[in-house]
């Protein structure tokens, strides 16, 4: 029997151009457009790179979320980054994330995997459904910001256990 928790792929169809999308998750101004409170990439020779530079294999970043305090932050990878619709980068207890910008049916379509490599189910199971939960929010705000339309994220970091956090 497979293992259903290894991995999950969450799709959206965004009415944008292939290069917004990809911008929206390789640069800082991109990412913080829809996603984080702070994006924050490094080369690999320590120098911080501007906000509008795309990211590139082997650089790090350090992000921060809004509705969480500065405790709570990401600081990984970048494994790889074909400068127009393909990056992965590792995440949260390992997992590694994928994205691809592809065309079907003449949408765009933003698709996110998620595998989570540790052997243990109950790590497993976690990251399945909370990273789950949560990319799914922010592929819509993805999309929310990318057809014009309303920054769904909360900004307050008073407000606790909420879905858009």
């Amino acid at each position: 029997m497979s293992n259903q928790w290894k991995h999950f792929t969450k799709r959206i169809p965004i009415k944008a151009s292939a290069k917004a999308i990809y911008d929206a998750w390789t640069t800082q101004q991109g990412l913080e457009s829809w996603f984080l409170r702070l994006a924050q990439f490094t080369k690999a020779d320590g120098t911080i790179k501007a906000k509008n530079i795309p990211i590139e294999k082997g650089d790090h970043y350090k992000w921060l979320w809004y509705g969480y305090d500065d405790n709570t932050a990401e600081e990984k990878e970048i494994l790889f980054a074909n400068g127009w619709d393909q990056l992965k980068f590792s995440f949260s207890g390992g997992c590694i994330v994928s994205i691809s910008i592809k065309q079907e049916n003449g949408e765009n379509i933003c698709q996110l995997t998620q595998e989570m490599p540790m052997e243990n189910i109950n790590e497993q199971q976690h990251f399945y459904i909370d990273c789950g939960n949560g990319w799914t929010f922010y592929l819509a705000n993805l999309k929310s910001i990318l057809e014009g339309g309303n920054d769904l994220r909360n900004k307050n970091v008073l407000l606790k256990e909420v879905v858009n956090a």
